[in-house]
């Protein structure tokens, strides 16, 4: 059985996307370190999960790009979570829709080849956290403060730290294991 993994960029007060949704802040702390262990995370993943929002970015950005992380981002299969998108043309790409727990459940007793790997939006990743569903958080804080915006965590969740890799630009990793 798969476990969820759960792939989010904070900053250092705890929100995942400024109020105007700019990307830019994820620059602050960059790192070739940083990278590998991004690219390390990407590639050790049996799927990429995402909501609509960030497929349809995701979905016209990379099928054209280079560099560490394009390669397990467009080999890698996908699944697209969406009651409305009616088709994926990145490749290797399914959509599930209907029930976010019990599409996340069927998906971990699918898959026995690496973790799933779900990246947010802050919308998909907060639906994501209220499932209970997640067996682990990788959670990248950048050395910035955004003031205001989205978070992921709304309400109290008990995590075991099992990991954290200062990287040399300022981010930290930290690995968090989910309590049932």
């Amino acid at each position: 059985m798969a476990s969820l993994v759960l792939k989010m960029s904070v900053s250092l007060d705890g929100y995942v996307a400024p109020i105007d949704g700019s990307t830019d802040w994820i620059a602050a702390g960059r790192s070739d370190d940083g990278a590998s262990w991004t690219a390390e995370t990407l590639s050790n993943a049996g799927a990429h999960l995402m909501g609509a929002t960030t497929y349809a970015g995701w979905a016209a950005y990379w099928p054209g790009a280079s560099g560490p992380f394009a390669k397990p981002m467009n080999e890698i299969p996908k699944v697209v979570f969406s009651d409305s998108l009616a088709s994926a043309d990145w490749g290797e790409t399914t959509i599930a829709a209907g029930d976010l727990a019990e599409a996340i459940t069927r998906l971990k007793q699918e898959r026995s080849d690496g973790y799933l790997l779900a990246h947010g939006g802050a919308r998909f990743a907060r639906s994501l956290v209220e499932t209970g569903l997640i067996d682990e958080y990788r959670l990248v804080i950048h050395p910035v403060v955004l003031g205001a915006g989205e978070r992921i965590f709304l309400a109290p969740l008990t995590i075991e730290p099992m990991s954290t890799t200062v990287f040399s630009g300022g981010a930290v990793a930290h690995v968090f294991a989910a309590h049932p």
